[in-house]
């Protein structure tokens, strides 16, 4: 099932994300704001409530998540994307950070790329060129997210700067928070080379990333809460990035562009 378009494909290797519009209905997003709504035992109508900038809700598997994580356009992209048979069908949507308009500062709105693994021997959440466990990051809206309503943001092209500073780390990688702090220092995470964009859309729309794409949360300064889900589209096997018959996806190829072998 083609989803997306040659052009978008393209984009997606070159820019490191691609908006896939109506990914599931708007109306079951209203159904996953409920439940969420529900499970914070907070008022949508009364803002007085809304005491932290904000709310982080563990991931959940029950219904309407489950449909909205497995629909056939999603699985589509994915196949485009990653690979078929190169991912794993998952039904739920991870952790649900949940953001209210408040004037404090959320503390975790500083620029990052996501991690996958944990080597044997090892603690914390660690990366690797070859992205083991995780073939994409998913920006899945559950609302309507306009500029001015705490959208992620991105930093357009991020991807390519990686492979060549995770290629020495071998198959063990980096410690995510570690590797991060070396590149705040030198400039990478927030590089002013690299154009900001921001994830906004309708409810329903997903942001599928590249799973090396640096991105950011943002303090919320406007009126309505923003509720987004961010699992990761889980891997089958690790990227290949030296192909016999060359046919490699748009994650491949991304990795083999910022290696300087595309």
């Amino acid at each position: 099932m083609s989803v997306l378009s040659e052009q978008q494909m393209e984009r997606f290797v070159t820019d490191g994300f691609v908006r896939l519009e109506g990914a599931f209905s708007p109306e079951l997003a209203a159904e996953c704001r409920e439940f969420l709504w529900q499970e914070m035992g907070l008022d949508p109508a009364d803002p007085a409530g809304w005491t932290q900038p904000v709310v982080r809700l563990a991931g959940y598997g029950q219904e309407p998540f489950r449909r909205a994580a497995t629909t056939e356009r999603l699985h589509g992209a994915f196949d485009q994307l990653v690979g078929a048979g190169r991912w794993t069908p998952q039904p739920w949507l991870g952790g649900f950070p949940i953001r209210f308009p408040h004037p404090d500062d959320p503390g975790d709105a500083g620029w990052h790329m996501d991690a996958s693994f944990t080597p044997d021997g090892e603690q914390g959440y660690w990366l690797n060129l070859v992205s083991r466990g995780r073939s994409l990051l998913m920006l899945f809206l559950l609302s309507d997210v306009d500029e001015a309503n705490a959208p992620t943001r991105i930093k357009v092209g991020s991807h390519l700067d990686l492979p060549r500073l995770l290629e020495p780390a071998g198959d063990k990688g980096v410690e995510m928070f570690a590797f991060c702090a070396e590149l705040d220092r030198a400039g990478v995470l927030d590089s002013p080379e690299r154009e900001t964009a921001l994830a906004t859309g309708r409810a329903g729309d997903v942001y599928l990333c590249h799973p090396f794409l640096i991105h950011a949360a943002q303090p919320h300064h406007g009126t309505e809460p923003r509720f987004l889900a961010q699992p990761a589209l889980l891997s089958t096997t690790d990227l290949v990035l030296e192909r016999a018959d060359g046919a490699y996806s748009p994650v491949e190829r991304a990795v083999r562009l910022g290696l300087g072998r595309a």
